[in-house]
C-alpha cells in the first residue's frame, strides 16, 4: 500500500472521529482543504470542494455549534445526529481514500469511518444525557465547547497531519473506554 493510500485512510478515519462530536465542522473543513487544494478529493466527491458546498457547509457548521449550546436542543440533535454521524463519517471515509478497490474502499468506509463516528457519538450522547440528568443542562454548554474544540482540533489534525491524527483518535477511543469503564455498575 502506498504511503499516500495510507494517508489517505488516516486522513478519514480522522474526519470521522471528528463527525462523531460535530457533523458538519469536519465536512466544512474537508471542504475548505478541497477549495484551497490542500487536499485532493475522490472525483466522485470534487463537488466538495466546490464554492456552493463551501458556503452550504460553513452555514450548516455555525447553526449546528451554537445549537449545541441550548440544554434542551442538545438532547434532541443527538438523537438525530447519531444515525446522521454513521452516514457523514462513512462519506467522508469514502471522499479521501484513494487508490483502493471500491470494495476495500467501502468495506473501510462503512467500518472504520461510520464505525468511528457512530461510537464517538453514541458516547458524546450519552455524557450529554448524564450531563442533563446530573446538572440540569447547565453543563451542556461546557460539554459542547469542549465537542467543538475537539472536532476542531482533531479535523485540523486529519488534514495536515494525518498520522497525528489517527494517533488523537486512539486516545479519544482510550479515554472513552475509562469513562465506561468507570460508570458501569460493578458485578
Amino acid at each position: 500500500m502506498a504511503f499516500e493510500t495510507i494517508l489517505s485512510i488516516f486522513l478519514g478515519v480522522g474526519l470521522a472521529a471528528s463527525v462523531g462530536f460535530r457533523i458538519f465542522l469536519p465536512l466544512f473543513f474537508l471542504s475548505l482543504a478541497a477549495y484551497f487544494n490542500v487536499w485532493e478529493l475522490n472525483e466522485n466527491w470534487q463537488w466538495v470542494g466546490s464554492f456552493t458546498a463551501l458556503i452550504v457547509l460553513g452555514v450548516a457548521t455555525i447553526v449546528e455549534i451554537f445549537a449545541y449550546f441550548i440544554p434542551w436542543l442538545d438532547n434532541i440533535l443527538d438523537s438525530v445526529a447519531i444515525p446522521m454521524a454513521a452516514l457523514a463519517g462513512t462519506a467522508v471515509m469514502v471522499s479521501t481514500a484513494s487508490n483502493l478497490d471500491p470494495l476495500i474502499t467501502w468495506t473501510l468506509a462503512i467500518i472504520a469511518g461510520g464505525g468511528t463516528a457512530t461510537a464517538i457519538k453514541g458516547a458524546s450522547a450519552t455524557g450529554r444525557l448524564a450531563s442533563t440528568a446530573t446538572t440540569g443542562g447547565t453543563a451542556n454548554p461546557v460539554i459542547g465547547l469542549v465537542e467543538t474544540g475537539t472536532a476542531a482540533v482533531v479535523a485540523t489534525a486529519s488534514i495536515f497531519a494525518p498520522i497525528l491524527a489517527a494517533f488523537l483518535v486512539i486516545i479519544i477511543f482510550i479515554v472513552i473506554f475509562r469513562i465506561y469503564k468507570k460508570l458501569r455498575p460493578k458485578t
